[in-house]
């Protein structure tokens, strides 16, 4: 159980924001529930996420979801790996390649371009951080200085809702959880205090 309700009246204001996020996800996020608590907070945060995720960027979809699956789970948030698989799905990405994304080194289902990608987001969301040089350039190698800030530009706004779920023990949602007990349980994932 969540060490926090979801704001019990959120904010009219926060209407159109919480169902654009809605028909984004197909389900509204008890940590956007949450976050409601702080209306300006959450605004705020959604303002980032659609700058780091929206139409403006030049990422796949999919790929950005499978960056932030990997970041959260470098970071260890089960709440955010169930989001981020779920949403891998909904935007496109194969359910094999979704439940392979921990051995993206050397699974043959990802290109030498997403290795790169998931390399970098691997390193920097991990504590201590530990993307070094090798890993800029071998993104660069496949990817511009404008997507490879597009890339830890999710990891950042990934640390911040890593930290966040994880603090607040969020309770998943039951489409994500469905989807992780499905694609991420055979790996060893559980829905641990997010249930």
């Amino acid at each position: 159980m969540a060490h926090l309700p979801p704001a019990p009246d959120a904010d009219p204001g926060l209407a159109a924001l919480f169902a654009e996020v809605e028909a984004r996800m197909g389900f509204l996020p008890n940590s956007l529930r949450i976050m409601a608590h702080k209306p300006r907070l959450l605004a705020g945060f959604l303002a980032l996420a659609r700058e780091v995720l929206g139409p403006a960027c030049s990422l796949p979809p999919d790929l950005q979801q499978m960056i932030a699956h990997v970041a959260s789970s470098a970071a260890g948030c089960r709440y955010c790996q169930a989001h981020t698989a779920h949403s891998a799905a909904r935007q496109g990405a194969d359910p094999d390649r979704i439940a392979a994304l921990w051995a993206h080194e050397t699974s043959p289902l990802f290109t030498p371009a997403e290795r790169a990608a998931l390399a970098l987001a691997q390193a920097a969301a991990e504590v201590p951080n530990r993307a070094g040089a090798e890993h800029f350039a071998a993104a660069r190698a496949h990817f511009t200085d404008a997507q490879v800030v597009e890339i830890l530009g999710i990891v950042g706004l990934f640390g911040f809702l890593n930290r966040w779920n994880d603090s607040l023990a969020t309770d998943l949602e039951d489409s994500p959880l469905a989807f992780a007990e499905a694609h991420l349980a055979p790996a060893g994932w559980t829905a641990g205090k997010h249930r």
